[in-house]
């Protein structure tokens, strides 16, 4: 067993630095001002139960925040939560109102099914680069629970284990030929090495001519998310490129041109029926079987950050080897809950309702931030610092750490693939402290809040990979 305190990075080197934007630099005092002032675009009255709220005032005319948004990513909603003294505030965003979320209540309040649905929630740009159309993620009521049980037939544990083993057979074959290189950049190696595994797995055919593409199409699909700009218009072709392949491999299942294997997602998805007992259409399966390969291959941006924990915080990697199941677990989730990943998840209002003195009316548009739960100070000691003992003693609260959504799997949109991230990350993890030797070369290992994703600047270069004999899966 490992003894996990609160840990401070002690490389020596200010390379796990993070950094922020101009307003998030600012004094508290003047970032308040802004916040409400003209971001929030509200006066602040001081409510009988000692919350601060911006009023519920007539919001013409105010300054939309979307440039403020992207300024400031992942702190946009929890810094205002936190000079507001409140887990509800209302923005303008691409000049709509919308209702912000942050905190454990506001979770809770989120999740509620009778109060929140998807359908329509997430804007066309975000849809034409990440989600797709149609997906398990835009629908609600019975047509969520069908199709959420279709994925969740993928996640038993006996699949999930057949997933580690083809990421593991990755991660050996990678190993011998970064062996042979002076320097590998991790987070496209794992892109790769992960959409690999996933593709195997799915049973979705992958030539190994094409495979480097298309894992970069995936994180092309991701890297999206953030930009009204390039970065969106480039994730919308590599959809466009990566739908079109899917599309051709299920037309060649479908017409007995192809055999997928039995239990496989390809097999799955490709001849699943909806609530009413008809076949998806193949647009639909496409975008699906997407929502499986993406999101694994998204798993990289994890790696990166913890190889980036191994290297600020070396005391762990040392006590690693040989090391219990849950030590592994624990240091993993720190990692997930530490480091930027999902900034924030949207849902439209589905009946007009109140909560803390406001009021969400049907059809308003709400963000619940990620990340600011798995940073509430009322929910995490000392957040800012990584301390993966904290989850020695966690209990599992569904609405207290939601990197992956929170609530119910099936019934919520809490995501299906969970564990098989948490699974797939012991096992990168175990490969990396117990299967290789690597050095850390100078580098840039800063990485922006501001910036949607967030990643180390560098990728995270190692050099001088070397095999060790006694690796983590001989």
């Amino acid at each position: 067993m490992i003894e996990f305190d609160n840990a401070t990075p002690d490389n020596g080197s200010r390379e796990h630095r993070v950094t922020t934007s101009f307003l998030t630099r600012r004094s508290f005092g003047y970032y308040a001002f802004a916040g409400v002032s003209y971001l929030s675009a509200g006066r602040v009255f001081a409510r009988n139960d000692g919350a601060t709220q911006i009023s519920r005032k007539d919001q013409k005319g105010s300054r939309d925040s979307t440039m403020a948004l992207l300024r400031e990513g992942y702190q946009f909603i929890p810094n205002r939560c936190k000079s507001l003294k409140s887990e509800v505030f209302q923005a303008k965003i691409l000049s709509k109102e919308v209702m912000c979320l942050s905190g454990h209540n506001a979770a809770k309040l989120f999740y509620n099914n009778d109060l929140f649905e998807r359908k329509n929630a997430a804007p066309e740009r975000l849809q034409k680069s990440l989600t797709g159309k149609g997906g398990v993620q835009s629908l609600d009521d019975a047509a969520h629970r069908n199709r959420k049980a279709m994925f969740l037939s993928l996640m038993s544990p006996g699949k999930l284990g057949k997933f580690v083993k083809n990421l593991n057979d990755e991660q050996n074959r990678a190993g011998l030929l970064w062996a042979e290189e002076k320097e590998v950049t991790l987070f496209d190696e794992a892109q790769e090495i992960y959409f690999r595994a996933a593709c195997t797995w799915a049973g979705v055919p992958l030539k190994d001519s094409e495979a480097r593409e298309r894992s970069k199409d995936m994180g092309k699909m991701v890297d999206g998310l953030g930009s009204l700009g390039y970065r969106n218009y480039r994730g919308r072709f590599a959809r466009k490129r990566s739908e079109a392949w899917m599309v051709e491999i299920i037309n060649q299942v479908r017409g007995e041109k192809l055999a997928a294997p039995k239990g496989t997602a390809l097999h799955t998805m490709a001849w699943h029926k909806d609530q009413d007992g008809q076949l998806l259409n193949t647009d639909t399966v496409a975008v699906e079987l997407l929502n499986i390969v993406r999101p694994i291959a998204a798993i990289a941006t994890y790696i990166s950050f913890m190889a980036l924990a191994l290297h600020s915080y070396p005391q762990y990697g040392k006590s690693l080897r040989g090391a219990s199941d849950g030590d592994y677990q624990a240091f993993v989730q720190e990692v997930r809950r530490f480091y930027p990943f999902t900034p924030f998840v949207l849902a439209k209002v589905r009946k007009d309702f109140t909560w803390r003195g406001y009021g969400f009316p049907k059809g308003r548009t709400v963000m619940l931030s990620a990340y600011g739960v798995d940073h509430d100070p009322k929910l995490w000691h000392k957040p800012e610092q990584f301390n993966p003992g904290r989850f020695k003693s966690w209990g599992g609260d569904r609405f207290d750490f939601i990197p992956h959504g929170g609530g119910d799997y099936l019934k919520g949109h809490r995501c299906a693939g969970e564990q098989l991230t948490i699974q797939a990350m012991k096992a990168t993890l175990r490969f990396l402290v117990a299967g290789i030797s690597y050095d850390v070369p100078s580098q840039d290992l800063s990485f922006s809040l501001s910036r949607i994703p967030a990643l180390p600047k560098s990728g995270f270069v190692m050099a001088n990979v070397k095999l060790r004999k006694n690796g983590a899966n001989s």
